[in-house]
C-alpha cells in the first residue's frame, strides 16, 4: 500500500494539481486548498515544453489540453528591424516523445481550471479562498488549522505554494530569492492569423520582445526590459508603457500593438530565482515548484519542472511502504540537480544578455533539451 493514505496539498498550480490528481487515482484521500478565490486568478498565459506534456498526457488530461492551446514545432528569431525580418527558425526539440508537440501554449487560467476539474473528477476535496494558518507535526503525522477555522490532520503536507510560500515562512525555512536585474511586460490578447509560433526579437530598447499563441483565438505578448521600479504606475500608464516600448518591433508586433487596449490585460514583474538547498522537506513536509526552485521563464521550463516534482513525488508515495529518510533521500536524488541545472540555464541565458554577451546559447538549449528529454 502507499506510503501515505492522507495528504493535505497547498496551492491550486501545476505542482499541486497534478500531486493531488496522482494520489487520488491512486485511492489516497487528498484535500486541496488553495488561497486565491478561484482558477482565473491562477496567471495569464503560459508556454509548456514537451516533457510538461508528457506529465499532463500521465494526468489524464492531454486531450482537454490540446483542444485549449496552440502547438508548434518551430521557434523563430526575428531582428529589431522596420520589417521584423526572420533571421532564424530553429525546430524545438521534442522532448515529451515523437508523438508530442515540442511546445505548447495556452491560457495558465485554462490550464488550471483543467487540472482542477480533473482532480475534482478523481475525488480531491478542493477549496478555494482556503490556506492553513498553523501546522504542528510528530512523528506519525501533520495536524493543520485552516483559515475558515477547521482542522485536519494528514500523514503529509504538501506546499505547493508558489514563490513566497508561507508554508516555507511558517517552517522558518529562510531562502534568498535574488532579482536577476530583468523586468518582464505581458499582455494577453487576440491572436493574429499571422503569429502561428513563438517569435523572439533581440536587441532594440529591450532585451527581448516576443509572443506566444495560447489558442485560436489568443496570445501573450511580452517585452523584456532592465528591472525598474513600475510600482506607481496605473494601469493606463502600465499598457502606455508596454505599447510605447513595443513601438521598435515589426511584423506581427504591428497587429499586436493594435490589440493593446486593455489595461487590465497588461501586468509587470521582475525575473527572480532560487533554488532550496535539499533536502526539500521537514519532517511530513514538503516543498515543490516554486516553493523549491524558480528561475526566470528564458527557456520555458518553470511550468514543466513543476509537473516533474508531481510525478516524482508521487511515484515515490505510491510506491513505497513507508514515509521514511530513504524515500526522501530518493526524491532528493531524482529533483534537486536536475531542477537546479534548470534554474541555472535559465539564469545563464538571462546573465548573457545582462552582460551582452553572445554565449554558447545553442549548446546550452541542446543540454536542456538532453536532459529534460528524460522522464524525471
Amino acid at each position: 500500500m502507499p506510503a501515505v493514505s492522507t495528504v493535505l496539498v497547498v496551492g491550486a498550480g501545476l505542482a499541486g494539481a497534478a500531486t493531488a490528481i496522482r494520489l487520488a487515482e491512486a485511492g489516497v484521500a487528498v484535500d486541496l486548498v488553495e488561497i486565491k478565490p478561484d482558477t482565473t486568478a491562477l496567471g495569464s498565459g503560459i508556454t509548456l515544453q514537451g516533457n510538461a506534456l508528457r506529465e499532463l498526457r500521465t494526468l489524464g488530461v492531454w486531450e482537454r489540453v490540446q483542444a485549449a492551446g496552440y502547438a508548434f514545432d518551430t521557434t523563430g528569431i526575428r531582428a529589431p528591424d522596420p520589417v521584423g525580418t526572420v533571421v532564424a527558425e530553429i525546430a524545438d526539440a521534442r522532448t515529451g516523445g515523437p508523438d508530442l508537440p515540442a511546445v505548447m501554449g495556452m491560457p495558465r487560467p485554462e490550464l488550471a481550471r483543467i487540472l482542477v476539474d480533473r482532480a475534482t473528477e478523481v475525488g480531491v476535496k478542493v477549496r478555494f479562498g482556503t490556506t492553513h494558518t498553523e501546522l504542528h507535526q510528530d512523528d506519525a503525522g501533520v495536524d493543520v488549522t485552516f483559515s475558515d477555522g477547521s482542522t485536519g490532520r494528514y500523514d503529509l503536507v504538501v506546499a505547493a505554494d508558489g514563490l513566497r510560500s508561507w508554508t516555507r515562512r511558517a517552517l522558518g525555512i529562510e531562502l534568498d530569492t535574488k532579482p536577476i536585474g530583468m523586468g518582464i511586460w505581458r499582455a494577453f490578447g487576440p491572436r493574429p492569423a499571422s503569429v502561428t509560433r513563438t517569435d523572439l526579437y533581440y536587441g532594440g530598447p529591450s532585451f527581448i520582445a516576443g509572443y506566444c499563441p495560447t489558442g485560436e483565438d489568443s496570445l501573450y505578448a511580452y517585452i523584456v526590459e532592465p528591472a525598474q521600479d513600475r510600482s506607481t504606475l496605473t494601469p493606463d500608464e502600465q499598457l502606455a508603457v508596454m505599447t510605447e516600448l513595443s513601438r521598435a518591433y515589426h511584423g506581427p508586433w504591428d497587429e499586436i500593438r493594435e490589440t493593446l487596449t486593455d489595461p487590465g490585460r497588461v501586468n509587470y514583474t521582475w525575473f527572480e530565482t532560487h533554488v532550496l538547498p535539499a533536502p526539500w522537506n521537514r519532517g511530513r513536509v514538503v516543498l515543490i515548484g516554486d516553493a523549491a526552485h524558480t528561475c526566470p521563464p528564458t527557456i520555458a521550463q518553470g511550468g514543466a519542472q513543476a509537473l516533474e516534482d508531481a510525478y516524482a513525488l508521487t511515484d515515490l508515495l505510491l510506491t513505497r511502504e513507508v514515509l521514511d529518510q530513504d524515500l526522501w533521500d530518493a526524491f532528493t536524488e531524482r529533483r534537486f540537480e536536475r531542477a537546479k541545472t534548470v534554474v541555472d540555464a535559465s539564469n545563464q541565458l538571462a546573465q548573457w544578455q545582462l552582460d551582452h554577451v553572445q554565449g554558447d546559447i545553442p549548446g546550452l538549449m541542446r543540454s536542456i533539451a538532453v536532459l529534460t528529454s528524460q522522464p524525471a
